[in-house]
This record gives structure tokens, sequence and C-alpha cells, in this order.
């Protein structure tokens, strides 16, 4: 009894860190959204907004995490497809 109150807000602490964590690699990770991002910063360094080398640095960023999404999309299908079998 007394274990359960004592891990009790533990294991919540612990869920409410996961659900955080998952949010953010939502966020990190949605190809749409860094579909539009990569939109922006092109019409960004058209308009002149910024320099070349804060465009080339943002670029790479975004393609970085574009490569991670899809990497993550393909293991995604890859478990369902495994779980229909």
């Amino acid at each position: 009894m007394i274990h359960k109150l004592v891990s009790a807000p533990i294991n919540m602490v612990i869920k409410v860190g996961e659900k955080i964590k998952e949010e953010a690699d939502k966020e990190l990770y949605d190809l749409p959204t860094i579909q539009q991002k990569l939109i922006q910063l092109q019409m960004m360094y058209e308009l002149g907004e910024i320099p070349e080398e804060a465009f080339q640095e943002k670029e790479d960023e975004l393609l970085a995490r574009y490569e991670i999404a899809k990497q993550r999309e393909m293991e995604q299908w890859e478990e369902l497809t495994k779980k229909k079998e």
C-alpha cells in the first residue's frame, strides 16, 4: 500500500515526461511541418530576407530532420505490415 502511495507520483511524472517527449518529437519530425518550413525558408531567401549562409544552415537542419522523419515513417509502415502478416 505504501509502495503505491510513493510510486504513484513518480509514475505520473514519468508518464507526463513521455507525453511531452512524444509531442515534441511529433512537432520536430512532422513531415508536412518540415515541408512547410522548407518552403518558407526558400521564400525568405529568394526575397533577400536572410543571407545565404543562414539559409544553408537552416536548410541543412530541416533536411536532416526530414530524413529522420521519413525513416521513422518507413519503420512505422514496416511494423504495420508485419502485424498484418
